[in-house]
């Protein structure tokens, strides 16, 4: 049961500061499981920050983090329980 969880989960998540985005697409077009996209909605700049749609596809790579000129998301692992 534990296995299906963390599939339906996925591996990781991000975290996205919408207000500090230019919206430059970047997290999303290099995305390996390309589990982000650009919100149709605007920040406080005007921009379309990334939204992760497919959590159940982020592995928590941190690739999008380390794309991000802004530091405006970053991806992490999420931690495994021990039996």
């Amino acid at each position: 049961m534990a296995d299906t969880e963390q599939k339906k989960k996925g591996l990781g998540s991000v975290v996205i500061n919408a207000e500090r985005c230019k919206g430059c697409g970047f997290c999303v077009e290099f995305c390996p499981t390309h589990c982000l996209e650009l919100s149709e909605q605007y920040n406080a700049k005007g921009y379309h920050p990334p939204v992760l749609t497919l959590p159940e596809k982020c592995t928590g790579c941190n690739m999008c983090g380390l794309l991000c000129p802004d530091f405006a998301i970053y991806g992490f692992l999420f931690k495994k329980k021990k039996k």
